[in-house]
């Protein structure tokens, strides 16, 4: 199967839980595939280690007939201003080149416990501004490297995109998951403000922020949102 990389987060899902395709397979390629396609310059950070170590644990736990949610298994990645245990968040600056939360965000938290695999961080503007801080790589726009990515997740956009993840977090405060999902030719979903819980996203205006799902389907972008508000 070697264009796994295209297919939406609900196809590849059941082709795990069905045992047709493990969680590690599924981890590798999409490894693989981030690391030939890494002039995207999608990824801050890859957790390979990580990745591995959930996708071992979702094949272990679908053998036994235990299936936490309909992405168990699935490889995903969250744009780094999402607080992540022990695992650099930079909010893209300088200003926390080298700051490594010790807790998770809410969505990231309820997204592990719905065994998903964790990719890495992705890509933002500095501060979820409208700018990439001038020692981040700007991410390319996988139809065209003249074209626009959009902000500030432009990283989750052009991952999603692109086959280097089945699906991402992004965050809104005016167009910020809207912008990325049209620029990059995929589904963008700004959720109901409060749907979502926001503890451990970096703060641009409080009163205005929202997490949500970047992703290749609508279906795909449901099933993510129905795990990050704990629904």
């Amino acid at each position: 199967m070697s264009d796994i990389h295209y297919l939406d987060a609900m196809t590849i899902a059941r082709k795990i839980h069905k045992r047709e395709i493990s969680s590690v397979e599924t981890t590798e390629a999409l490894l693989s595939r981030i690391e030939t396609r890494s002039n995207l310059k999608a990824y801050v950070t890859v957790t390979a280690e990580r990745a591995l170590a959930d996708a071992r644990r979702a094949d272990l736990e679908i053998a036994e007939g235990n299936i936490r949610s309909p992405l168990h298994g699935v490889p995903i990645a969250y744009k780094d201003l999402l607080a992540t245990n022990g695992i650099k968040t930079t909010s893209g600056t300088s200003v926390y080149a080298d700051h490594v939360p010790d807790y998770d965000a809410t969505v990231v938290s309820r997204l592990a416990a719905a065994g998903t695999v964790m990719l890495g961080k992705l890509k933002l503007t500095e501060g979820a501004f409208s700018r990439h801080h001038p020692t981040v790589e700007i991410p390319q726009n996988p139809w065209g490297k003249n074209l626009w990515t959009g902000v500030s997740s432009s990283g989750s956009g052009v991952a999603t995109a692109a086959g280097l993840c089945f699906g991402s977090l992004g965050t809104d405060t005016g167009g910020s998951i809207r912008f990325p999902a049209s620029s990059n030719g995929v589904v963008g979903l700004k959720p109901t403000w409060g749907r979502v819980s926001r503890y451990g996203a970096f703060p641009l205006a409080y009163s205005l922020d929202h997490i949500g799902p970047i992703t290749r389907t609508v279906d795909d972008a449901a099933a993510m949102l129905q795990i990050i508000a704990g629904l």
